[in-house]
């Protein structure tokens, strides 16, 4: 960059050299000062006009109304109410129309034929259709809407921009696909895609919201909202509003403020009651109940010598949590290790082979008259895990004597959906069958959760044992009989605790069962499975979160992180912007894709003044150039609209002719004539979604999200390249907004501090200082890659003096394949 005179730098830019930057930092508190008082004045006078406005003198109920909603719509309990209804609604419409899907199917296979071939065939077309519909739907309306949710909403309330990730084209996708991909039958959940629309709904709201409140706008009160909306998605999904909020804290948040604590229960409240009682008037249920009603005994639930058997139940479990997230991981890495080969070419030669192969096997699998008879194959999951929960003993409860007739129906109804065979033969086959089709379905392309699949998949195992309690004890341990359906309970929760690693499984089972009399099991036993899991494999969305290769922050661990310090993991090839830079050197800036740019005095010094974003940049240097380049802009946008022109005529041409293009030519010139919509934005509309249709069939690497500017870059390029000696006039930072007080460290801070702050404050990035002087910088990247190699036992120095030889060495140690998207995955 060029560089300007330390004499003359301070006269021009109200500064003293020989105090660093003291006095300019004075006169900007001045200046902000000034500001302030300026504009506490300007709203005084504004509001004392309006008071004295005739028109607040007018009577008018309507125009008081309105100012009414204009100052209170914007409160925080108001938006709330609003998300959480409207999210109640969102959710049952989802919820009802799944259910409805799932009916039909099991009404297409009963009700039509009763020949074994033709019940197959129809099994498994009907899913097909529906996955087919969910892969299709989701890749060209958003791309995005595809998995779970949480790993993504994750990043995002780390302070990391997902571009498109919470848009109204993302919430038509994720909803319809949802209903497509669950409404298949397939083992995938609801939880996660549920965060992800609610998050979706808050952001909205929001954006809606700003016109009428300002404070809508700030990042930090953005940040609260969707963490609020998140715990949203969880209670409206299973009427959970402690454990909603609970499980949403876990899974989403490092560090969680207080404050917002009555947010998430406010809005996870409201949610819940709405969704309930809504089943209560559509449904015809008797009274608002829970989701998954258990009749356990009250009084004396367990003896105390079961506890080793729960004690077993969460030390398998979490066994078999790590086994899932490591078997879900290998899939991933086997599709993307052999897509090059004979089979993967075939699976990848487009978007629907894969999950219709899957589909077909997975459907067979489960098709009642095969192997689907010794896992309740014509059952929905709901149902299934309503017999896992039952109060009965399967064993004996159809020979029992003592059981009244309703046991003794519902015990022959459960032994005729798993088989009428040995019943622990039944709950070996579904746990290993679903364990393989759970971990394989959610790789699929579609909306798809993880939560309740292996929630139900740790009551099967909770279920096995008790079953197998049951018959070692027929008269109990002690004192009471066995309740199996109570090891259910505390298997579901300690499998679905091991997967996600949380706690706030054992309270969402409680408020699902409305029962807390096994309270004490349930907890020893998530403890157990989560102190097991833990020290073998992350949660599974962390383990997503690095599959797709997101913005990733580990956890610490060990004593190392208090002795390793900045100067050991920053980054010190830097890219700076000074008072003296010319046009030249900002184009050369500009390549480098970061959001934000220091800004120094000059390169000698180098005195960290503040940082410039991105986009502040990108404006200066287009309206030079277009100052530059005007007349040669206007020759190239004129020759574009000749060629246009002529196009358009030999197409007309062609039409008279009857060439197959009239029906074409009549719309656009119906378009053109009424003005419908903006020609250019309407063309990369709907250019881009022909490109996503089209790469529905064939092997598609496209950045969907490209904007066509209209304007050849390499054109542009070859033009400025003739101009160069234009572009050595100095930049002129007066207009442009400038950051005084970016986040600044010391060399010598700690590793723990700094994987703290960028915890806590959601950093993505952070200069390093040195008396003032800009002497590196450390980024998200800088630090992830820093604490797994202090996990790993790694050098710092070495990876530091890697990193001083290239900007990109770092990640290509740590991470090779992401050390080409690391620019912009940053996102600073």
């Amino acid at each position: 960059m060029a560089a300007t005179h330390p004499e003359d730098g301070g006269l021009q830019y109200g500064y003293e050299q020989t105090l660093m930057y003291g006095r300019y930092r004075t006169e900007l508190q001045e200046f902000a000062r000034q500001q302030g008082t300026q504009i506490r004045e300007q709203a005084r006078l504004r509001q004392d006009n309006d008071s004295l406005s005739p028109s607040c003198f007018r009577g008018s109920w309507w125009k008081r109304g309105k100012l009414f909603i204009k100052d209170h719509i914007g409160e925080d309990w108001i938006f709330l109410l609003i998300l959480g209804v409207a999210m109640a609604f969102l959710s049952f419409f989802v919820d009802y129309t799944i259910e409805q899907c799932l009916l039909v199917h099991i009404w297409l296979y009963s009700s039509l034929t009763t020949i074994a071939g033709v019940q197959y065939i129809i099994w498994i077309i009907y899913p097909c259709i529906l996955i087919m519909f969910a892969v299709g739907f989701t890749h060209i309306v958003s791309p995005h809407a595809v998995g779970s949710g949480i790993p993504e909403m994750k990043t995002v309330l780390r302070g990391v921009s997902l571009p498109n990730y919470l848009s109204l084209r993302t919430l038509v996708a994720k909803s319809i696909g949802l209903v497509a991909s669950v409404g298949s039958g397939l083992p995938i959940g609801k939880e996660g895609p549920f965060v992800h629309l609610a998050s979706i709904l808050g952001h909205t709201m929001s954006q809606l919201l700003t016109n009428i409140n300002s404070s809508y706008m700030n990042e930090s009160r953005t940040s609260e909202l969707l963490a609020a909306a998140c715990a949203v998605g969880v209670s409206s999904n299973f009427a959970a509003p402690i454990g909603g909020v609970l499980f949403s804290i876990e899974v989403t948040s490092t560090y969680f403020a207080v404050r917002n604590y009555w947010r998430g229960f406010f809005a996870a409240v409201c949610s819940a009651f709405v969704f309930r009682l809504m089943s209560f008037w559509i449904k015809d249920e008797a009274t608002i109940t829970t989701l998954f009603t258990t009749h356990f005994r009250v009084d004396f639930s367990f003896d105390l010598q079961e506890m080793v058997a729960f004690c077993f139940i969460g030390a398998m479990s979490g066994l078999g949590g790590g086994l899932f997230i490591w078997f879900h991981r290998r899939i991933v890495d086997f599709r993307r290790r052999y897509r090059t080969s004979r089979i993967g070419r075939v699976l990848d030669y487009n978007r629907f082979v894969f999950p219709v192969l899957w589909t077909i096997l997975a459907m067979t699998l489960m098709f009642p008259r095969g192997l689907g008879r010794f896992q309740g194959g014509q059952n929905t999951y709901k149902s299934i895990l309503g017999m896992f929960f039952s109060n009965i003993t399967w064993t004996t409860a159809v020979n029992d004597p003592e059981a009244n007739a309703d046991q003794r129906a519902e015990a022959e109804m459960i032994v005729e959906s798993f088989g009428e065979t040995n019943i622990f033969v039944s709950l070996i086959i579904f746990i290993i069958v679903h364990f393989i089709m759970t971990a394989v379905s959610v790789t699929l392309p579609i909306p798809a959760g993880i939560f309740f699949p292996v929630f139900v998949l740790g009551a099967a195992f909770g279920r096995l044992i008790g079953e197998a309690m049951a018959v070692w004890y027929p008269e109990g341990i002690v004192h009471l009989n066995i309740l199996p359906g109570g090891y259910a309970v505390v298997g579901a929760a300690a499998m679905a605790g091991a997967v996600t690693q949380t706690i706030s499984t054992s309270v969402i089972v409680f408020e699902l069962t409305g029962q807390i009399t096994h309270i004490l099991p349930v907890m020893v036993a998530v403890l157990i499975a989560n102190g097991i899991v833990q020290y073998l494999q992350p949660s599974i969305y962390d383990s997503i979160i690095m599959i797709k290769e997101l913005p990733y922050l580990p956890d610490l661990k060990g004593n190392r992180s208090y002795r390793l310090t900045v100067a050991d993991m920053m980054r010190t090839n830097l890219y700076f912007i000074s008072y003296g830079s010319t046009y030249a050197d900002l184009r050369k800036l500009l390549k480098k894709n970061f959001r934000s740019y220091p800004l120094v005095d000059s390169p000698t010094s180098m005195i960290l003044l503040g940082s410039v974003q991105r986009s502040k940049l990108e404006q200066l240097f287009h309206a030079h150039i277009l100052a530059i380049h005007d007349e040669r802009q206007q020759a190239i946008v004129g020759a574009a609209v000749a060629q246009d022109t002529d196009n358009e005529s030999i197409a007309s041409q062609e039409a008279e002719n009857g060439n197959g293009y009239e029906e074409v030519d009549q719309d656009a010139s119906a378009v053109s004539k009424t003005g419908m919509g903006t020609p250019q934005r309407l063309k990369r509309t709907l250019a881009r979604t022909s490109t996503r249709f089209r790469s529905l069939f064939t092997r598609n690497d496209t950045n969907f999200d490209a904007v066509d500017n209209g304007i050849s870059p390499a054109l542009l390029e070859a033009s400025l390249r003739e101009d160069d000696a234009m572009l050595q006039e100095t930049v002129d930072l007066a207009s442009c907004q400038i950051d005084p007080a970016p986040f600044q460290l010391v060399e010598s801070t700690s590793l723990y501090k700094v994987h703290t702050l960028f915890s806590l404050i959601g950093l993505t990035h952070s200069y390093v200082t040195a008396v003032g002087r800009l002497v590196g910088v450390v980024t998200l990247e800088e630090l992830a890659s820093s604490v797994i190699s202090a996990h790993r036992g790694s050098s710092y120095q070495r990876l530091a003096a890697a990193e001083s030889n290239g900007s990109m060495e770092l990640e290509a140690l740590t991470n090779p394949s992401a050390a080409t998207q690391s620019a912009s995955a940053s996102e600073r």
